[in-house]
């Protein structure tokens, strides 16, 4: 576990190493804790739990910029790591490729939203939990089930050689359940979610999102689904629940918005976007109903903080507002190497990797909908709910995404359960067939915890929320189609 208060000892020596003679330099020290339980078939696997530790010291001088990470937190291993962050950014100053510094003397904190201690549901009583939905995950056709939970401490130091000093503490907590049934020629899983109920807290997360109710539905659903007929192929009208509302947002606003691909950081490995400069202030993204924000102030989302890793501090700002692109997804730096707007959302998975652009709380505002204002005014189109699969261009432009499960709306009433339901479509051309837009009723508090993109590789969480919405003319298809 994390001490409660940084040593004062440690924390004047991440001081020491920021090193003489430099335009700006910061160190960032992060310690983790993380602890992970799995029931699989009514067995309890191997407990698994990890602490990790280290620092990160920033230098500009020059115009260059140069990074180094350590270990080592010794007086000799964090001043090693600042002279060898100095030696980098002296070196890339020759080829003047560095732009000014994001500087902060923001002295702030942050601390996740807790209502209850983990120290409240100790590890027997946890391990109680997942074997009680263990069970109830069984049924005659089940043939692989498992119940989860994961939990992550993180506190990060950041010290700035303008005074700054910012020290957030999260809690994250992350629950899953997950069927598979089979009757021998064909297999489906149903998931919890597809394990994107996930948050900031502690054991109240699981109240949060019901995952006490969830298991027995989890597994009927299972093996309904392996009666069930293939998703029938049209073009028709299609509601999306906000389980997999939250990847089509990741997919195809949250990526191609980073402001780094635009300008071609990420195009070797992550990709690139299908959006230009001049496209920001003015590009109709979607339909007017479509409203998306950058909101890292939302309790208990799972990218919710009070300032990203260059220390910037986050603010709720509008990204497509009236269905038009207003702002990227950007930190200072990329803001001022693109000239365009972007939010507070340089990020870093860890002390040993620097902070790029990620997306972090990517919202869409509820519109006036309700469910069954959304359902009713369709003739013949799908229900779909929790993302099985995905598929999309390197410009994050073309996509071909999958659910777990489907159900058919006819005269604007649900009925029967299809599986193997698939669609496709064009980013842009997708968002401006956005028809209707469910009501806060409808909203769900969600995230995706392992999004990676950079090299080095980083594999970060980002938060999403989302209401069912609507959307006209998609081409949907099932299985072998």
């Amino acid at each position: 576990m994390l001490l409660e208060e940084v040593d004062a000892g440690l924390e004047g020596d991440l001081r020491g190493a920021i090193p003489s003679g430099v335009d700006y330099a910061t160190v960032r020290h992060v310690e983790e804790f993380s602890e992970y339980l799995t029931v699989r078939s009514g067995t309890l696997e191997p407990l698994s739990t990890g602490f990790d530790t280290g620092a990160m010291v920033t230098v500009w001088s020059g115009g260059g910029l140069g990074f180094a990470a350590t270990s080592d937190l010794s007086v000799s291993g964090l001043r090693g790591a600042g002279e060898r962050a100095k030696h980098w950014a002296e070196a890339t100053a020759k080829v003047g490729l560095a732009v000014d510094p994001p500087r902060t003397d923001v002295v702030g904190s942050y601390r996740s939203p807790v209502e209850v201690s983990w120290d409240e549901l100790p590890i027997d009583e946890r391990i109680g939990l997942l074997q009680r939905q263990s069970e109830l995950l069984g049924g005659d056709r089940i043939v692989d089930h498992f119940a989860a939970l994961g939990r992550r401490e993180v506190r990060s130091l950041l010290i700035t050689s303008d005074g700054g000093r910012i020290e957030q503490r999260f809690s994250f907590a992350y629950p899953m359940l997950q069927a598979t049934a089979s009757d021998g020629s064909d297999s489906q899983t149903r998931t919890f979610g597809g394990h994107a109920y996930c948050g900031q807290g502690g054991p109240e997360v699981l109240a949060r999102f019901g995952f006490g109710d969830a298991a027995a539905r989890v597994s009927q659903e299972a093996e309904l689904l392996l009666d069930a007929p293939n998703c029938p192929t049209a073009k028709m009208d299609m509601v999306l629940a906000p389980d997999q509302m939250i990847l089509q947002i990741h997919e195809s606003i949250g990526h191609p918005l980073e402001l780094d691909r635009l300008l071609g950081d990420e195009r070797n490995y992550a990709g690139t976007t299908f959006l230009s400069a001049d496209m920001y202030g003015s590009f109709q993204y979607g339909s007017d109903l479509l409203n998306v924000t950058y909101d890292p102030t939302v309790s208990g989302q799972l990218a919710s903080f009070a300032f990203d890793d260059d220390g910037t501090p986050a603010e709720r700002r509008y990204l497509i507002k009236d269905g038009v692109l207003l702002r990227g997804i950007g930190g200072t730096i990329s803001q001022r190497r693109s000239g365009l707007e972007g939010v507070a959302t340089s990020r870093a998975c860890s002390w040993n990797r620097p902070p790029i652009d990620r997306m972090s709380n990517i919202n869409i505002e509820a519109g006036n909908s309700s469910f069954d204002d959304l359902i009713g005014s369709v003739e013949n189109g799908i229900y779909l709910e929790t993302n099985n699969s995905w598929s999309i261009d390197d410009s994050r432009n073309k996509f071909q995404f999958s659910t777990e499960i489907g159900r058919l709306i006819t005269n604007g009433e649900l009925g029967e359960i299809v599986r193997n339901p698939s669609y496709r479509g064009v980013s842009s051309n997708f968002w401006r067939n956005l028809s209707g837009v469910g009501d806060r009723d409808t909203v769900k508090v969600m995230g995706t915890p392992n999004c990676g993109k950079g090299e080095l590789n980083q594999m970060i969480g980002t938060g999403h929320a989302a209401p069912a919405c609507r959307f006209s003319d998609v081409e949907v298809f099932g299985a072998g189609e």
